[in-house]
């Protein structure tokens, strides 16, 4: 089973437990298919704007176990709240250059 590390923004975890990132990984849907059901080792947020904690929060996820690193469809797709992350590409851009041939998935669901 592939592990998982999730990122979010933290500005929504307030209004979204979650739920359908940890469903989809454990269903294998979404962008988790090509991995099928997945392990969620690590769920944690991005650290707030502009998104800098992610990079090192991404290098945690992978030392701890994460074989593919995912950014919540809240930063990307700006699922609950309706306004998608305005850093999520630079966030992406760090987060590969650090972490090199770990998978990086765009979005959860």
């Amino acid at each position: 089973m592939t592990k998982i590390g999730i990122i979010r923004c933290q500005q929504t975890e307030d209004l979204c437990p979650g739920t359908t990132d940890f469903l989809f990984a454990a269903q294998g849907k979404g962008s988790f298919e090509p991995y099928g059901p997945c392990e969620i080792v690590g769920f944690v947020s991005c650290g707030g704007c502009p998104g800098k904690r992610a990079v090192a929060r991404a290098k945690m996820l992978a030392d701890r176990g994460a074989q593919v690193i995912a950014l919540a469809s809240c930063l990307r797709k700006g699922t609950p709240i309706g306004f998608p992350c305005p850093n999520v590409e630079q966030m992406e851009k760090a987060i590969r250059a650090k972490l090199g041939d770990i998978p990086l998935l765009d979005h959860t669901h």
